[in-house]
């Protein structure tokens, strides 16, 4: 990604890339195109407008979706001149409604809406361009509605976010297309999950190794001979973290192996890790992928005057089925999660310090429970919708799966944030100190909820403490881990 300090400048396709949302979207960064790339678009509309004359020219029959044709169900009737003259300036598809995306998700579509359009594919002038742009680093940002988008591709929501524009702007009936076509929306959803579950991978690791430390778990379930063992590399880096991790610890460690749910830790953090590395391959190409419809390839050796072609590029099959694997993999970690505080209550060393009075922590078990199966109820797989007809008979669902994450997600943060409550409390009541790597996390834990002797309004200090952490996975606070 070409960048000047605190600018994202955009050359083509490829800066569009997850470190770019990152920056743009998540930070509020500005962003510029390069005027090379704003040539070539001029370039390119021209080139489009060229072509769509010379075949309506040859036949006065010529269909090209969206461009003598209507859209959808009307895609194979020519629009004569009077339906072409009712043609509507203003995008006509702002019809979903229910609860707005966050801001961040709503810049990441403008910034992912720029990739058809910098290398001329969309056929839209620079004018267009500079004025999602505008809206980027300026605003406002329109209400999107992340309910009910459930069409064949995303022209409801685009509809939404581009609405005013098509008021500003005098827009041609392929400007008006590229505008709602395409899976911007399905590149920024995937883009937000993946960067989310980057920091909820970190605070889970950190928390799952403090509960092996204080229950002394032996260092072999992390040892280095298993890499080579298990043969996986996402495995691999798990163990390494946890060695990390409890590395400086100054227990003692029992004699016998621990509960699964301590010898597992490897394992399923590392499938963690795997679906946290799907979610950004997926989120990477999407970013950078040419989905318009119709999709113009520019004038070349193969086509002297272009092409014009219509596909099914703006259905992101890779979106929802790797949204659905993090969520799946964060509900995972939400059972792991209730495991690991129920063993704190069996385990002999700390179950006096957490268990052995009912006035202070204990109820605590039953919280994390509650997320953990409310996780499990929701996580449930996205599958092609056959809500629809006609034309748009196969509805895309990216939208759906990343609100079903976003709900598993927060049931992790949840679920974490009670299990750190009670691994702090049994450092506390042993009297030790968390090893270096750890210290940082439990010193933000006990600034929201400090240790327990007795009887006070817990719930709320692991309120603050579970949306402290939804903050900082989502960018809006510092790490906690």
């Amino acid at each position: 990604m070409a960048s000047s300090l605190g600018e994202v400048v955009i050359r083509d396709r490829f800066d569009i890339t997850v470190q770019a949302v990152l920056r743009a979207a998540w930070r509020s960064e500005p962003v510029s195109i390069a005027d090379a790339s704003l040539r070539g678009m001029e370039a390119s509309a021209a080139a489009f407008d060229a072509l769509v004359q010379a075949r309506v020219q040859a036949d006065p029959e010529a269909l090209m979706y969206g461009v003598t044709s209507a859209p959808g169900d009307r895609a194979g009737v020519v629009l004569d001149e009077e339906a072409q003259a009712r043609r509507p300036n203003r995008l006509w598809t702002a019809v979903s409604y229910g609860e707005p995306l966050p801001d961040r998700v709503t810049r990441a579509i403008l910034l992912a809406r720029l990739s058809n359009f910098v290398g001329g594919h969309a056929a839209v002038r620079s004018a267009v361009a500079l004025e999602v742009v505008e809206m980027l680093n300026r605003g406002p940002l329109p209400r999107v509605p992340a309910q009910s988008n459930g069409g064949s591709g995303e022209i409801l929501p685009l509809g939404a976010l581009f609405y005013d524009l098509s008021d500003r702007l005098d827009l041609a009936p392929k400007e008006q297309m590229a505008l709602i076509n395409g899976s911007p929306c399905a590149a920024a959803l995937i883009a937000d999950t993946a960067l989310a579950g980057r920091a909820r991978l970190v605070v889970a690791e950190h928390i799952f190794a403090l509960t092996a430390m204080i229950t002394g778990a032996p260092k072999q379930h992390y040892a280095t001979d298993l890499e080579e063992l298990w043969g996986d590399e996402h495995e691999t880096a798990a163990l390494r973290s946890l060695r990390v991790l409890l590395g400086g610890a100054d227990s003692a460690h029992q004699s016998h192996q621990s509960a699964v749910s301590l010898r597992i830790l490897p394992r399923v953090l590392g499938a963690a890790r795997r679906a946290q590395a799907r979610a950004e391959r997926a989120a990477q190409r999407s970013l950078s992928s040419v989905t318009d419809n119709p999709v113009f390839l520019a004038p070349d050796e193969r086509h002297p005057d272009g092409a014009i072609y219509s596909t099914g590029g703006y259905h992101n099959a890779q979106a929802a089925p790797a949204i659905d694997a993090l969520a799946f993999a964060h509900a995972d970690l939400c059972q792991l999660s209730e495991r690991l505080g129920d063993h704190l209550f069996h385990h002999r060393e700390t179950a006096p310090l957490v268990g052995g009075d009912e006035w202070s922590v204990k109820p605590l078990h039953m919280a994390i429970n509650g997320w953990a199966e409310e996780a499990r109820s929701i996580a449930e797989p996205t599958l092609l919708s056959l809500g629809a007809f006609g034309q748009n008979d196969v509805p895309e669902l990216a939208f759906l799966a990343w609100r079903k994450a976003e709900a598993v997600a927060r049931c992790l943060d949840g679920a974490l944030a009670g299990l750190a409550v009670l691994a702090s409390q049994v450092l506390y009541k042993q009297g030790r100190d968390a090893p270096e790597a750890l210290r940082g996390v439990v010193d933000n834990v006990r600034a929201i909820v400090r240790p327990v002797n007795g009887p006070r309004l817990l719930g709320a200090e692991c309120q603050h403490l579970w949306e402290r952490l939804t903050r900082s996975a989502t960018g809006q606070d510092t790490p906690i881990a």
